[in-house]
């Protein structure tokens, strides 16, 4: 009889794993809607054995996990959001960082503290997103640090509001080896584009875009893979077709669009919930108030293989934990390794497989819907 139960649960993993596998590229390779070979071709490039084993291990985990109904965390995150700074010089409407609704300080990430945390990580990350709250390029130091993630063969990658993107900081950029650059442009107008990124200026966006692949071209540079991100909400929805066409124009490799995290998405007082459904994470009632399409499942792939560096240090489970309220460590007093196996983060992995809706931050957690749109 046991050997049956072992044989029975054998296959159930294999079958889970099978189907990990796929997920797994689905969202290291595709990531997006919108699949590009050379940005495949370099991320490729950057698996290594023991990269490709934690991988594994993760993937069985979640999957044992689920099939024990029990949080199982094998092996160690393959991407993680490291915060250059949380100071941006705009004020979006839905965004803690320009609304200085902050809690927590304001400051930006130390190079070495960076490089004592990658040199400790690198051998099993693949995938670095520099950011999480702010503009990466108020950071003077952020180039230099994607340069060092460059050297130890991680994917690196960023999102901008490209105010920054002047002549020089263009070619820095490219010359960094940076693999993956998103610019956010939530309009073609000034008059659409102001509307959420109020402070902003549309041609100064664009004409960092240009910049970009201006020096991309001199250079001779396959990366960084640069996309327009077109966060849809209701003041821009009806330019979506404009903005591809300006795409093009501009020579960015694509454009792909976002549904949007609207905090108080009841009531949407705001204005922005777009009246396109499949833009929209969120079901309108009968009532005019609004719903999360989102069904909350006790499971999370993203806390599985991934988390949040704050610049000051603070380990936080994912990038909706904005102000850093469930602090699973500190860097500055553990290694990372140390802080992924410690008792918060236990604590929070069980709590989360009781009962995620309970939790604050995931309550309105995009995880398990797609937020990107053709």
């Amino acid at each position: 009889m046991q050997l049956l139960a072992i044989l029975y649960i054998g296959k159930k993993l294999y079958l889970m794993l099978k189907s990990a596998t796929r997920r797994l590229l689905i969202n290291y390779l595709w990531q997006m809607p919108g699949f590009n070979k050379q940005d495949t071709i370099n991320l490729l490039r950057k698996l290594t054995i023991p990269r490709c084993w934690n991988g594994v291990k993760l993937l069985a985990g979640y999957y044992a996990g689920m099939l024990f109904n029990k949080p199982i965390q094998w092996g160690y995150p393959i991407s993680i959001s490291f915060e250059p700074t949380t100071s941006c010089n705009l004020r979006c409407p839905e965004c803690p960082s320009g609304l200085r609704q902050f809690t927590r300080p304001t400051g930006m990430l130390q190079t070495d503290f960076f490089t004592r945390t990658i040199d400790e990580i690198h051998r099993e990350l693949l995938y670095l997103i520099f950011y999480f709250q702010g503009e990466p390029y108020l950071n003077p130091d952020f180039l230099e640090m994607v340069k060092y993630a460059v050297q130890k063969k991680i994917y690196t990658a960023t999102s901008t509001n490209a105010h920054y993107l002047t002549d020089e900081n263009a070619r820095k950029t490219v010359e960094s080896g940076l693999d993956r650059l998103i610019i956010s442009i939530d309009g073609t107008t000034q008059e659409v584009y102001q509307q959420y990124r109020i402070g902003g200026n549309i041609d100064k966006v664009i004409e960092g875009a240009r910049n970009i692949v201006k020096w991309k071209k001199a250079l001779n540079s396959k990366t960084p893979f640069v996309f327009f991100q077109f966060l849809v909400v209701k003041p821009n929805e009806h330019q979506i077709e404009a903005i591809k066409k300006l795409a093009k124009e501009v020579g960015v490799d694509e454009v792909r669009f976002k549904t949007a995290q609207v905090y108080d998405y009841e009531t949407d007082p705001n204005q922005l919930i777009p009246s396109i459904d499949k833009f929209s994470r969120y079901r309108k009632n009968e009532d005019g108030t609004y719903r999360a399409k989102n069904k909350l499942a006790n499971r999370c792939w993203k806390q599985q293989h991934s988390n949040v560096i704050t610049w000051d240090g603070l380990v936080v489970p994912c990038c909706f934990d904005k102000d850093a309220s469930h602090q699973l460590g500190n860097l500055q007093d553990q290694s990372f390794k140390a802080i992924w196996r410690n008792q918060q983060y236990q604590q929070f992995r069980s709590d989360l497989k009781k009962s995620r809706k309970t939790i604050d931050i995931c309550s309105n957690c995009s995880e398990g819907v797609s937020v990107w749109k053709d």
